[in-house]
């Protein structure tokens, strides 16, 4: 939610900045989302090393505190320092809280998917949420309110959450179900994957409010509406993520990847013709497919790697891939001020494909056994 914020409230921003085009803003939030990648690395190794539940607090307080600075920058460059700011604390959570919510659980595919429902109806909330805040309160308040709430959950988490025995690193490696060679090899796939499904991933949500405020112009310029109709296409494009955490659990995990890409390829390819209520209809379609390849990698790891080093693996993994798919936020504003969003849609769509070839280099996996085999 937090890093989507500013890509919600961009246009608001930049008329108060005096700038003529959001698209002359967009990169100054760069920064973040290259330090959202760059920073799970230190993160992963000091969730392994000093612990997960620490680690946690930290995100809350950083995020909170960062995006109340966003909220009182006044120009440009303060809110990029403040945006990068946001980013370094956004890092957190991926290598350290997905591997706390697997580390016991039976069905790692299905608690995914539910972690990824939930991560996706906060890209859902703020396209809602700032859209109605920017309307009635201003942009300043979309920062502000959201910062002081996270605030209070570090408090709950603090008061809720068990203490660790041990940091995961202290803990005895088992043995491993796959070599280190292929394992290696895995993690170069799922790392390329991943890069490219970040930057689809990227490419579409810092680009869909602006992009459905062009394809139905005609109908409404309200950014509460066109905020609302987004997040209700988040909302139920993200109940896909359940569907599919389940099929990781009961299918080969290529097999079921390639499908989901084949799919997502198709629904962007369409949505690239299609304008008004028809491009609505399909964005429901599209987005559903870009969020349900979402819980593959961090599958992926919880099959393969101990969980004493999960969050370094993650973090490794999320490094490359999300540090390198940063770069979608700097191209969205040239791209769409040069050659208009079909060009943008178009290098989704090649981005989709080029995934598809990665993921098929994947090597076969079985199917998963159920908890009582």
């Amino acid at each position: 939610m937090f890093l989507l914020i500013f890509a919600t409230a961009v246009s608001s921003i930049a008329l108060e900045f005096g700038l003529e085009r959001w698209e002359d803003l967009m990169p100054y939030s760069v920064t973040a989302f290259f330090l959202f990648g760059i920073g799970s690395l230190p993160s992963g190794k000091l969730g392994d090393h000093w612990g997960r539940r620490p680690m946690m607090l930290v995100f809350f307080f950083g995020m909170g505190l960062a995006s109340v600075l966003v909220g009182v920058a006044n120009t440009p460059l303060q809110i990029a320092w403040a945006l990068a700011l946001l980013g370094c604390f956004a890092s957190i959570y991926h290598p350290i809280a997905i591997p706390m919510l697997v580390q016991d659980t039976q069905r790692p595919g299905w608690t995914i998917g539910v972690n990824g429902l939930c991560g996706n109806l906060g890209v859902a909330l703020a396209a809602v949420i700032t859209g109605y805040l920017v309307k009635y309160q201003g942009w300043r308040m979309a920062f502000f309110i959201p910062g002081v709430v996270c605030m209070a959950c570090g408090v709950m988490f603090w008061l809720v959450s068990p203490q660790e025995k041990a940091a995961p690193a202290r803990k005895k490696v088992v043995d491993s179900q796959s070599s280190g060679k292929s394992i290696a090899k895995l993690l170069l796939i799922m790392t390329m994957a991943s890069t490219t499904g970040s930057l689809l991933f990227n490419l579409s949500t810092n680009s869909n409010y602006e992009l459905l405020s062009q394809r139905m112009h005609e109908i409404s310029q309200d950014p509460a509406y066109i905020g609302t109709l987004l997040g209700l296409v988040y909302g139920v494009a993200s109940l896909t993520q359940l569907l599919v955490g389940h099929w990781i659990d009961r299918y080969p995990l290529r097999k079921l990847y390639m499908a989901v890409i084949i799919y997502q390829a198709v629904c962007i390819t369409m949505a690239t013709w299609l304008d008004g209520w028809l491009f609505y209809a399909i964005l429901f379609l599209f987005m559903a497919g870009i969020f349900g390849a979402v819980p593959f990698t961090d599958a992926m790891i919880a099959r393969y790697v101990d969980d004493a080093q999960r969050s370094r693996v993650s973090g490794m993994r999320l490094t490359v891939s999300l540090g390198g798919s940063s770069l979608a936020v700097l191209l969205i504003g040239p791209i769409v001020k040069q050659a208009g969003f079909t060009a943008l849609l178009s290098v989704m769509l090649i981005t989709s494909v080029i995934t598809f070839l990665v993921i098929s280099q994947l090597p076969s996996t079985p199917i998963p056994l159920k908890p009582s085999e």
